[in-house]
């Protein structure tokens, strides 16, 4: 399959490695809006094409595209990737609002392409093994409590670099976990309380945020978020 990356960023990066283990996969091109950056990541990973415009890479026999982009830019870019004829998988979040999700699903409908969501953390090996032992009937997700907790001042990457976007409790720290309970209950989430703490002056983001969610089949699901968090045990989930 011949893919192209969009935003030689941290994340972007993180899905160039994976995908050198993949030998199916050939990443074909590479788009970023910063030329140099762009053509200096490309060199390393020895990728033919550079672009600086998603709609110049969906010109490309590409078959698919990953989405590294900012939150804002997600169901517009997957929306075009389909209509171009191409496969995509986006980071999280899917959309920053209902609307655009749905309507993302509407044109997923009518091209019948896939459209998937970077909802990695089912996949770890830990999360695996409580899986495969639910489906042996060994276990039942009764009640899930999740903390995530972090220090956050600056709105830095995991590469230390500055971001053109604000990382956000909600759309990148607890989408994961409202898709991890989904899956471990094997019922779809029917109910959702939510509150936010006060909103950081500068990064103009809730600092905290507490969510409860109830599945269809009455397992329960209680998040804590923090970006307060500067004790002893450093940044954490668990």
């Amino acid at each position: 399959m011949k893919i192209v990356v969009v935003g030689p960023g941290a994340f972007g990066i993180k899905h160039l490695d994976g995908l050198k283990n993949i030998d199916s996969a050939e990443v074909v091109g590479l788009v970023g809006r910063d030329a140099a950056k762009t053509q200096a990541v490309a060199d390393e990973y020895a990728i033919p094409n550079v672009y600086t415009s998603l709609e110049e890479a969906l010109e490309s026999d590409a078959d698919a595209v990953i989405l590294c982009t900012p939150t804002q830019m997600h169901a517009a870019q997957a929306i075009a990737c389909m209509r171009a004829g191409k496969h995509v998988q986006v980071e999280i979040p899917l959309a920053d609002s209902w609307e655009d999700a749905q309507e993302v699903l509407k044109v997923q409908e009518e091209t019948g392409k896939v459209c998937m969501v970077g909802h990695t953390r089912r996949f770890n090996p830990s999360h695996q093994y409580v899986h495969n032992k639910i489906t042996a009937g060994e276990l039942n997700i009764q009640q899930m409590d999740v903390q995530t907790y972090f220090f956050r001042r600056k709105n830095i990457n995991a590469k230390g670099e500055p971001r053109s976007w604000t990382d956000h409790l909600l759309w990148h720290h607890a989408a994961h976990t409202v898709d991890l309970f989904a899956y471990q209950a094997g019922s779809k989430v029917i109910k959702a309380n939510a509150i936010q703490g006060p909103i950081h002056p500068e990064l103009g983001i809730a600092m905290d945020m507490s969510i409860q969610l109830l599945a269809e089949n009455g397992a329960v699901c209680t998040l804590s978020l923090s970006f307060n968090n500067d004790g002893p045990l450093g940044t954490f989930f668990r």
